[in-house]
């Protein structure tokens, strides 16, 4: 099966399915099948919900394809900004951290961004941190800034993260597709959302060089709260991060000059 008559076929199922953009994933199934049975698979795969990047293989975030290994978290187009941003502020030759770098994709950008720049990210579950590896990141397993080598403290010039900030309390309203396949340690942010951001903030200015940058994502209701913590420790200077749509999604912070490290 192949051409108008196999798109038209997909669309239809995959309408049936409730898959909002059935048409573009239909056209992205038939790309990526070797064959009738293989589409078949795919076809019926994604109708029960599991993430199209991990059917298809991959997955595009700021122009670039990378691999998406399943049971990865797949990159969504609202932490484009913030990576955009995050290779905007980093120097040529400068030195780039994205914590809990999934697939690497935000690390992806800044590297492609800045050739002569060192790039690198931390991820504590060994299935990311091998997707990142695969998409040609330097990757340093274990929890947020723990993994890095000692020569990178007050040296970092960019510091990124897109870390979990859904409220353990609200996850029951993300769609049941996401709670179903998606790792829980990607979403879960704590109660209120901002306990693993809170102690990322507090740990990063022994690795953020005076002057350098940290940028974090979250959701609209985490933000404010989370440019007081960014104010706590020492990124005095930050503004809140807008996704594609407008909606507040993170927070981008200049660290003091004179700020003192634990």
């Amino acid at each position: 099966m192949s051409g108008p008559t196999a798109l038209a076929h997909v669309t239809r199922m995959l309408e049936a399915a409730g898959c909002v953009a059935a048409a573009d994933e239909a056209r992205e199934l038939l790309r990526a099948a070797r064959g009738d049975g293989d589409l078949h698979e795919m076809v019926s795969r994604r109708a029960a919900g599991e993430p199209l990047a991990w059917i298809t293989g991959s997955v595009r975030f700021c122009g670039i394809e990378l691999h998406v290994t399943p049971g990865v978290y797949v990159p969504r187009w609202q932490s484009e900004p913030l990576a955009r941003r995050a290779a905007e502020l980093l120097p040529p030759t400068g030195v780039a951290v994205d914590v809990c770098t999934g697939a690497g994709n935000v690390a992806l950008v800044m590297r492609g961004a800045r050739p002569g720049a060192r790039v690198l990210g931390t991820e504590s579950d060994p299935l990311a941190a091998s997707c990142a590896r695969h998409n040609g990141i330097e990757v340093y397993e274990g929890e947020l800034v723990e993994p890095l080598p000692g020569e990178l403290e007050a040296s970092v010039d960019v510091m990124t993260g897109v870390l979990p900030y859904v409220p353990t309390e609200m996850l029951h309203f993300l769609p049941r597709d996401v709670l179903r396949f998606e790792p829980r340690r990607a979403l879960d942010g704590g109660t209120g959302g901002l306990d693993v951001l809170a102690t990322m903030v507090a740990q990063s200015p022994r690795w953020v060089r005076p002057g350098g940058w940290l940028l974090l994502e979250a959701g609209e209701d985490q933000v404010a709260g989370l440019r007081e913590l960014f104010a706590a420790s020492g990124f005095g200077s930050n503004v809140v991060l807008r996704d594609g749509d407008g909606d507040p999604r993170g927070v981008c912070g200049q660290l003091g000059r004179r700020h003192l490290r634990a």
